[in-house]
């Protein structure tokens, strides 16, 4: 049977994909949209493997659409621009985060908050304007239109920078847009994963007093000496914890278990706020005098506009910010993903799209 023209326009490509909620990957052959005036057309080189995309391959969310391709932490160089595209050119490092499109109209996009736009298009598992499933970034290459690509700073390497596109920006936009970026304020990281880690350094980049707040003891030497905090609680230590209590102006909540928020709160100075960035799979209790009493604030954020993953990605570059990362080629996948449900991994699995993928694909034929 010949081709339809919109077949005939659209890009081969090859990605990992889970077929359903065991959440194996294997190698599928997918297509790409053809390039139109406003897109930048990526050969992905890296891509970042967030604890999201092990909920979404294993539907946790209830919300997969199969075949699923995950991946929101992008990097690679462009291979072509659309006619209309201004800020790229092709050779230019780049990378692709959380979202590859969303309405450009509303109040949010108009300010730069295209996070907030109620018709966000993920960067994966959703159906795009044009009517197809997107497919993210554990792929050989991805059509994106240009707003959604942001410019890679020379000096920082592509492996190294690609989770800066989800946890960097999911740490960065709270702490500016709550205050929690100001010299000499002190800022605590509830949690030391691929989230709390990044959030450690950036508060160190803006000139903060950092305190690393965990249920894991022998976190404790990682955080001070290789991580740069300046000191650290055992949550489970009553004698720390207290000696603590209302030192923080601030904290960065990472943790995605649920935990008794009280004692938590109580570290926070008056007027404190607390941050939350992980997604617990439970709904939460919060004494309310815990918030009343002392005038304190508990807020959520959700990723970042453009702009702002511009600015991080910038900042980041200035303070020699990047990633703890172990990188992986496309055949170890399911093996990454085991161990990252294990949390057995030091920060972040970073799978080298561009010199396994290709390899990992040739000894399966599907």
């Amino acid at each position: 049977m010949a081709p339809t023209a919109a077949e005939q326009h659209t890009r081969k490509a090859v990605g990992l994909a889970a077929r359903d909620a065991s959440g194996h990957l294997s190698p599928l052959a997918i297509t790409r949209r053809s390039t139109g005036d406003d897109d930048v057309v990526i050969k992905i080189l890296y891509c970042g493997i967030c604890h999201s995309d092990l909920h979404s391959i294993k539907n946790d969310w209830k919300s997969a659409k199969y075949p699923m391709v995950p991946g929101h932490e992008i990097t690679g160089e462009v291979n072509e621009v659309g006619k209309n595209v201004t800020k790229f050119k092709t050779g230019d490092r780049v990378g692709v985060g959380c979202m590859v499109n969303s309405c450009q109209s509303c109040e949010s996009c108009n300010k730069g908050f295209e996070n907030l736009c109620l018709g966000i298009i993920p960067t994966y598992n959703l159906v795009d304007l044009d009517g197809t499933i997107t497919y993210g970034g554990y792929s050989s290459m991805v059509v994106v239109h240009e707003r959604f690509v942001v410019r890679f700073p020379d000096t920082i390497p592509l492996e190294k920078g690609a989770p800066l596109l989800c946890a960097g920006i999911t740490v960065y936009s709270p702490m500016k847009y709550h205050g929690l970026n100001i010299p000499g304020m002190h800022l605590g990281v509830l949690g030391l994963g691929g989230l709390g880690h990044v959030a450690v350094k950036f508060g160190k980049a803006f000139g903060m007093k950092v305190t690393v707040i965990s249920s894991s003891p022998g976190k404790k030497q990682e955080a001070l000496e290789r991580l740069g905090a300046d000191a650290f609680i055992v949550s489970k230590n009553d004698e720390e914890m207290k000696a603590a209590m209302s030192t923080m102006d601030g904290i960065i909540n990472t943790v995605s278990a649920n935990i008794p928020m009280a004692p938590l709160l109580g570290l926070l100075k008056p007027n404190g706020k607390m941050i939350m960035v992980g997604l617990p799979e439970k709904s939460m209790e919060i004494p309310p005098f815990a918030l009343v009493a002392t005038n304190k604030t508990l807020a959520g954020s959700l990723i970042g506009g453009m702009r702002d993953t511009q600015e991080m990605l910038d900042l980041a570059a200035k303070h020699n910010v990047t990633a703890d990362i172990e990188v992986i080629g496309a055949e170890y996948v399911n093996t990454a993903m085991e161990r990252l449900a294990k949390a057995d991994v030091r920060y972040r699995f970073v799978i080298d799209i561009g010199n396994t993928l290709d390899k990992a694909a040739a000894t399966t034929t599907e």
